[in-house]
């Protein structure tokens, strides 16, 4: 009998002590950076499809009626220069970065096509990944090595998701 009730009061006090962890969570631990956002809200008025590494921000940003991506250094709060990813005759749908801020995988409208792509932002450089079977991706989101890509492609009307190991 003893057993059993030392067994209850356990169990009650490590339930409290969960509790009492779980609703720290919950009680204003997460506070927004202000003046952060503050200078995201000047410089860009207008964000969507957020990304974080490490160092890293990217996202939509519209610009002049525009959709292009953007990628701020978060420790100096600077602009990086993206060489060749916005185009005049593609607009972004999905951004997502590397970890180290090194690879970017977007989806874009290019034409009549949506294209799944890769930007290197070492050398610049832009390649597409081709989906096989075929489909229309939607998604995009990068792991943090910039390795696997994990993209919600539609084929045949259905929403799957995708997950795809890059090379290099």
């Amino acid at each position: 009998m003893k057993f059993r009730s030392i067994y209850k009061l356990s169990f009650r006090v490590s339930f409290l002590c969960l509790f009492l962890s779980v609703g720290g969570c919950f009680r204003g631990d997460m506070r927004p950076v202000r003046s952060f956002n503050e200078s995201l809200e000047q410089i860009y008025p207008s964000q969507r499809e957020p990304s974080m590494g490490k160092e890293w921000l990217v996202s939509l940003v519209n610009s002049q009626g525009k959709d292009k991506i953007e990628m701020i250094h978060i420790p100096t709060r600077r602009k990086v220069p993206l060489p060749g990813l916005n185009r005049a005759d593609s607009q972004p749908i999905s951004v997502s970065v590397s970890g180290d801020g090194e690879r970017l995988a977007l989806i874009r409208q290019r034409y009549d096509q949506t294209e799944l792509m890769i930007y290197r932002r070492s050398v610049g450089t832009l390649k597409r990944i081709e989906l096989s079977p075929k489909g229309i991706p939607r998604r995009v989101s990068l792991d943090n090595s910039g390795q696997i890509l994990a993209v919600q492609v539609s084929r045949d009307g259905r929403w799957i998701v995708e997950v795809i190991r890059l090379q290099g």
